[in-house]
């Protein structure tokens, strides 16, 4: 492996991660927007709906930053989205923790549990069109 794969793939996770990140913190402003009495003075909230809404969103953001990162990798797209979906589940890990008195215990599980594969499904999905 020559510097310039490597970076591209030090670049493929990056994108993705920043994809996800740029789509989840959009989504809870929107959220916060449009339904500001279900959110407390911290930005947080209790509303099963709201916390629902959330779980799916992570999903398909998942997907679309595991498709991204396939994209921007050019190759080996599922490793890539592999290593993508262990990094946002480490930093997932450690911000679930930071909050985990706050939200309830069926929304911490699926939140992590289901990062690695909704990014590896989107890689699949980029893979399978060539």
């Amino acid at each position: 492996m020559n510097v310039k794969s490597i970076l591209r793939s030090i670049g493929a996770v990056v994108a993705g991660f920043a994809t996800w990140t740029v789509l989840w913190l959009s989504s809870n402003a929107a959220a916060r927007a449009i339904v500001p009495d279900a959110f407390d003075d911290q930005g947080l909230t209790s509303s099963t709906g709201i916390l629902l809404f959330l779980l799916v969103a992570s999903v398909v953001y998942s997907i679309v930053a595991g498709w991204v990162t396939a994209a921007v990798a050019g190759r080996a797209e599922v490793p890539h989205t592999v290593a993508l979906g262990v990094v946002q589940t480490a930093i997932g890990i450690a911000v679930q923790l930071a909050y985990w008195d706050v939200m309830p215990l069926w929304y911490h599980l699926p939140f992590l549990a289901l990062l690695l594969p909704g990014n590896v499904l989107g890689g699949w999905l980029r893979a399978s069109r060539s």
